[in-house]
């Protein structure tokens, strides 16, 4: 079978770990990251693209080498380069990957400066205190890798996005198979949290052996790990695992409920069933040998006297109790979304123009779309002085007076200094629809100084947003240390909105943030800072997290039409 999408991806996402462990120039890494991401979010297969001779050249950020590479994957189903990486970089190093916020960046100093080749020498240094004297670590580092050891969690999580087009591939190809009436991807995927460990992949048929072995044959499968007349266990090439339950029809909505979990989550539903003289399992709800509900989850809710719950509230965080009292909120959809406040073009680090962005913002039917390049102060993405900014605002200008069916706001990511004044001076702010602030270095500072730092510049009368609040990178950077309750207070005060950031290596706000958000009445925009058109799609993974926070529709302002927009952002209300 052709490879997949998300094979591809996977490896020249390791490609560019490896080299950034091996101290490879940063755009270099970069431009393997960015061919990584375009291969996870493009609609059609790369294999038969390539099979058909079409150029790949034409995607974004795939130059002539990239596109070489991966005609090399599609014809070998692998590439020589990662293996030649693999052999020079020590097996335990590249385990050290699967460790809790220690990205390749960090993997490599903890290697050049304490000699660390594998998790026992990396436990051995942290409980000596090495560690949290290197540079961008310190002891907050030090004592998650400490916990993450101890629970042994070096198995690789991987993020939702990297996971997603395997898990789609897998659901299309057993829809494939004339016994499956229905097939669902299920676990801690299907509540849309940030990582997952696994796939866990429920599937309707009454002819279990014939769906087990369409399963097995799946393109992207490595090794069978095992397989049943109903369960299967397989890992797939890029290291994901991946278990299949078949269940009958009648069944079908107790082992989807079973399967999403979380676990504490239904042992709740468990304990009320038991309560009610009922026994509830991946089989069904039973009274006695009776089986009362079974078929679809809403119909095993509602024999426990509860409203559906949406997937993605189901941590056991107060949503059992919402449901038994009608008091679930109506969370936020995709179709909600009637905007983009964070953009990028080729003004800086983008790859797509001015009118490229407005287009495919268009495409996705929205009325309106943010562009706010990067400031001066960040000279690796070419930011924009006041006098390029100003020539960017009369293009847009110019630009709306073409456009039709939708408006291009013009607005800017303005660095946040060290001291918390903003890179541009407030005369040129004050000329832009909508002014972005976030932080982009001096990451590590402690807690007082990097809240006092961002609760400056939320005091800057021109700000309307504060980006990616934390800065985290999932799997690859800690949050800063930031007060982010009294940010939300400063937020409310001062009619600032906080972004979700829906690029998924950030997804910052994280889902307990925007579940505070939403308490403390801090508005939210959901946004891609997208980087190029085909990062506008990466707008389902914020409407992933602010569901998993409890958003709705009125909690992001985002979903507002243009003109309540431009009033609420000259802080009119609305």
């Amino acid at each position: 079978m052709p490879i997949h999408n998300a094979e591809i991806a996977a490896i020249l996402h390791e490609v560019a770990d490896l080299l950034e462990i091996e101290g490879e120039n940063p755009f270099r890494v970069r431009a393997y990251r960015e061919a990584a991401r375009t291969v996870e979010n493009h609609p059609r297969s790369l294999a038969e693209m390539v099979g058909k001779g079409e150029s790949l050249t034409r995607l974004p950020g795939i130059g002539e080498d990239l596109a070489g590479k991966i005609r090399e994957i599609v014809r070998t189903g692998t590439l020589r380069q990662t293996e030649e990486l693999r052999e020079r970089v020590p097996p335990g190093l590249r385990s050290l990957l699967g460790v809790p916020g220690l990205g390749p960046r960090r993997v490599r100093e903890l290697h050049r400066r304490l000699g660390i080749t594998s998790a026992a020498e990396l436990e051995r240094a942290a409980r000596e205190g090495r560690v949290r004297r290197l540079p961008g670590f310190g002891e907050k580092t030090e004592r998650n890798i400490l916990e993450a050891l101890s629970r042994g969690e070096t198995p690789r999580r991987f993020r939702l996005a990297s996971a997603e087009p395997a898990a789609r591939a897998l659901e299309e190809h057993l829809r494939g198979c004339a016994a499956v009436r229905e097939v669902v991807v299920a676990g801690s995927f299907r509540r849309r949290k940030e990582t997952v460990g696994d796939l866990d992949v429920v599937a309707c048929s009454h002819d279990g052996r014939r769906v087990v072995e369409h399963f097995v044959a799946f393109g992207g499968v490595e090794r069978v790990v095992s397989r049943g007349g109903t369960r299967s266990s397989v890992v797939l090439k890029d290291g994901l695992e991946v278990d299949l339950r078949v269940v009958p029809e009648e069944s079908f909505g107790a082992a989807l409920l079973y399967f999403t979990g979380a676990q504490p989550h239904h042992v709740a539903l468990r304990d009320m069933a038991l309560q009610k003289k009922l026994k509830l399992n991946e089989y069904g709800l039973f009274r006695g040998e009776e089986r009362v509900a079974g078929r679809t989850e809403a119909e095993v809710y509602g024999a426990l006297g509860l409203r559906y719950i949406e997937p993605e509230l189901r941590e056991y965080r107060g949503e059992i109790e919402a449901a038994s009292e009608d008091a679930l909120p109506e969370l936020l959809t995709r179709e909600d979304i009637r905007g983009d406040l964070h953009s990028h073009t080729t003004a800086t680090d983008g790859r797509n123009s001015l009118e490229e962005m407005a287009r495919a913002a268009e495409e996705r039917g929205y009325e309106y779309l943010a562009i706010t390049d990067h400031s001066r102060r960040l000279r690796v993405a070419r930011g924009l002085d006041e006098r390029r900014l100003r020539e960017q605002m009369e293009q847009i200008d110019r630009l709306n007076e073409e456009l039709e069916g939708i408006t291009l706001l013009k607005g800017a990511e303005v660095d946040i200094l060290e001291d918390g004044s903003l890179d541009l001076p407030d005369g040129v702010l004050r000329e832009l629809d909508v002014v972005i602030c976030s932080v982009h270095h001096k990451l590590r500072l402690p807690e007082r100084e990097q809240t006092r730092r961002v609760l400056r510049a939320l005091a800057n009368p021109n700000v309307n947003i504060l980006a990616h609040p934390t800065g985290r990178l999932i799997g690859r950077r800690e949050p800063c240390e930031l007060d982010v309750e009294r940010v939300m207070e400063a937020a409310v005060e001062r009619g600032c909105i906080l972004e979700l950031n829906a690029n998924p290596e950030r997804l910052d706000l994280n889902d307990a943030h925007c579940r505070l958000a939403k308490e403390m009445g801090v508005r939210i925009a959901v946004s891609t800072d997208a980087h190029g058109t085909n990062e506008l799609a990466n707008i389902r993974f914020g409407v992933g997290q602010a569901r998993r926070g409890w958003l709705e529709r009125e909690d992001v302002v985002n979903t507002r039409s243009l003109g309540e927009l431009r009033r609420l952002l000259r802080r009119e209300g609305a």
